[in-house]
């Protein structure tokens, strides 16, 4: 029995062996046989490694430069009494918006009511008093003539008169100013805007003068300022590019809300700068087109240069950081990778201006930066081409 186990076991060794050298013989004649190819694997094993690149040209671009704000009125006025008494009417709800001339104080008229009522009988009776003057000269006049008075009661006739007169004039500037103060005893708006809450309400008494309290606030809503302060540099250009800067476009956004974006105009540069920061304060002026801004509001305000400029630009997506350089990754007509340390300005739109270390014409890779070294060869493919002839196709 143990004869024929030992029989069967090495037929079977001697079929395996058989197998194996039948497999070897196959695989030898794939590799080995002239005219052959190997698969497709194979060959893909040994290509060169495909990386996306951009070639640099030069671009117009606008150069901007980013500050914060704050928003302020261009019109604020705190409203105080021009004349004392009693506060009799409040016409005005708090925040309300309101026209230059909206009544929004009265102060007990009825004083006043009587100054410009006794203004008024003064002012009768000084030119009651002024036409008797006149007929005691005329008088006087006929009777110097017949050397019936002397000259001196005919000098004191004339001079009644003109003090007659004199007093005309002071009885109307009077009556004038009387009208005035029943006038401001009716508060009204002095500019446009919307307004804060009343300080002092009904049944209070109020004084004029130096000391008036103020009643409420107004602050203008139809524009707004930004104010902000920015470089010598900045202001050397904008004043060369225009004098005060208005060929300078100015865009500014809320501080956490980028949704909006209001365009304006420089509006005017302080007299001084600043020695201690090496600034200047600027005031842009912004139309509140939606009604949204607020003074006091931060803002977030960019100045672009006056006109636009021919610039090398380069995809942020290109950079690498080695410790405090920045570099690029090149490739040559051969498909050599070579690498090149830049020096880079600011950001715009997603893309940095090269200063120096690049010029135009020259392949960057953009993508897998960490699978390449120098002087390792790839396959370079252009993206920006690959799409406008991708958009080629598509319109065709």
């Amino acid at each position: 029995m143990k004869s024929i186990t030992r029989i069967v076991k090495n037929h079977t060794a001697v079929a395996a062996l058989a197998a194996l050298s039948t497999l070897g013989a196959a695989v030898g004649a794939v590799h080995f046989a002239p005219g052959v190819s190997a698969s497709p694997q194979v060959a893909a094993a040994h290509a060169l490694p495909a990386v996306d690149v951009v070639t640099l040209q030069v671009r117009q671009v606008r150069l901007w430069n980013a500050f914060s704000g704050r928003l302020s009125a261009v019109d604020q006025v705190d409203v105080r009494p021009r004349v004392g008494g009693t506060i009799e009417q409040v016409l005005f709800a708090e925040g309300q918006l309101v026209a230059a001339g909206d009544p929004l104080y009265i102060i007990d008229p009825r004083p006043y009511q009587a100054a410009v009522a006794s203004a008024e009988a003064e002012l009768a009776a000084a030119e009651s008093r002024a036409r008797l003057a006149q007929l005691e000269r005329r008088r006087a006049a006929e009777l110097i003539e017949k050397k019936v008075i002397s000259q001196s009661a005919y000098d004191t006739s004339f001079n009644d008169h003109k003090v007659a007169l004199a007093s005309i004039d002071a009885a109307k500037a009077a009556l004038q100013q009387a009208r005035l103060d029943l006038e401001y005893a009716h508060i009204t708006a002095p500019v446009a805007g919307r307004i804060s809450r009343a300080e002092i309400t009904a049944g209070n008494v109020v004084q004029a003068g130096a000391n008036a309290p103020v009643l409420t606030t107004i602050v203008s809503q139809d524009r707004l300022y930004a104010e902000f302060d920015v470089d010598e540099q900045t202001y050397v250009n904008a004043v060369r590019s225009g004098g005060s800067g208005a060929a300078m476009p100015v865009e500014m956004s809320l501080s956490g809300d980028d949704s909006v974006v209001y365009r304006g105009r420089i509006h005017a540069f302080d007299n001084r700068l600043d020695s201690r920061s090496g600034t200047i304060r600027a005031r842009a002026i912004f139309d509140n087109s939606d009604g949204a801004l607020v003074p006091g509001m931060y803002a977030n305000v960019r100045l672009g240069a006056a006109s636009e400029s021919q610039k090398l630009l380069l995809s942020e997506r290109a950079v690498g950081t080695n410790q405090d350089r920045r570099f690029v990754y090149t490739v040559d007509s051969d498909g050599r990778v070579g690498y090149r340390e830049v020096t880079l300005g600011r950001s715009i739109s997603g893309q940095r201006v090269v200063l120096s270390g690049l010029v135009a014409g020259e392949q960057v890779i953009v993508n897998g930066l960490q699978r390449v070294r120098p002087d390792m060869q790839v396959a370079p493919v252009d993206i920006a081409g690959q799409a406008e002839a991708e958009n080629l196709l598509a319109a065709h």
